[in-house]
């Protein structure tokens, strides 16, 4: 029998997705529960999954980090989110590692149970994706050349974000000095403030990489849990690099 698997903190989230999942018509499955990223890799290592769901902030490893081992193992295990955010961060990371060949979805927690029902049909009978509406917007925003962030500038926005200096970045990205100053001016001038004044203009009350940072935190771009990955993708990179 194939195994089904939720990954969710909340004891009465994880209850309600139960509910909801035993009353759809998805076939015979072993379900399997756990409350953090850990478990859930270690309860499909071993067997394929007919389908997961995933909180997308989790202890341990957070759902993009699962979905990512999940899928370059098994890329056509369906995998519907389910979190309580939209954030761009959230909506980038999984945009960056989600297979062509795989069905998902991404449903905020707010959405009903009828809504819940048919995004697991959609996903784990249908085989089709379904995006919540908040989520699609912010897809959309994305997609706006003159403010979305390319990559490289969602990159560097990280890079500044862990403490990095311009030589460091360079280092790390493989690019020239001048290259790292016109990525950070792009991400400054998409974010809406200017890396030095005008001739005239009073002085800066803002120090550039920090309000960037601010900024990128108010409008939802990265949080405290992406900085924190970052943070250990790059320690790692250290440490590969000294051994």
């Amino acid at each position: 029998m194939s195994t089904f698997l939720i990954a969710e903190d909340d004891p009465l989230h994880r209850g309600f997705l139960r509910e909801v999942l035993g009353q759809c018509d998805i076939g015979d499955y072993r379900l399997v529960e756990v409350d953090n990223g850990d478990d859930a890799i270690r309860e499909i290592t071993d067997q394929d999954a007919r389908g997961v769901i995933l909180d997308l902030q989790m202890p341990r490893q957070t759902g993009v980090q699962v979905a990512r081992w999940i899928w370059a193992r098994t890329p056509a295990t369906p995998i519907l989110f389910w979190s309580n955010y939209a954030d761009e961060a959230y909506v980038r990371g999984i945009s960056r590692i989600v297979p062509a060949t795989s069905a998902y979805g991404y449903l905020l927690k707010s959405a009903s149970r009828d809504r819940l029902s048919r995004a697991i049909n959609c996903v784990f009978v249908d085989g089709q994706n379904i995006i919540d509406r908040e989520v699609r917007s912010v897809q959309d925003r994305r997609n706006t050349r003159t403010t979305s962030l390319t990559e490289t500038e969602y990159e560097v926005l990280l890079d500044i974000a862990i403490g990095l200096t311009d030589h460091a970045i360079a280092e790390r990205r493989h690019i020239s000095l001048r290259s790292v100053q016109g990525r950070l001016q792009q991400l400054y001038l998409k974010l809406g403030l200017e890396e030095r004044p005008q001739p005239g203009a009073a002085p800066a009350i803002y120090n550039s990489r920090g309000r960037a940072v601010a900024l990128a935190l108010i409008r939802r771009l990265i949080n405290g849990r992406t900085i924190e990955i970052a943070e250990g993708e790059y320690a790692e990179e250290q440490r590969t690099a000294r051994s």
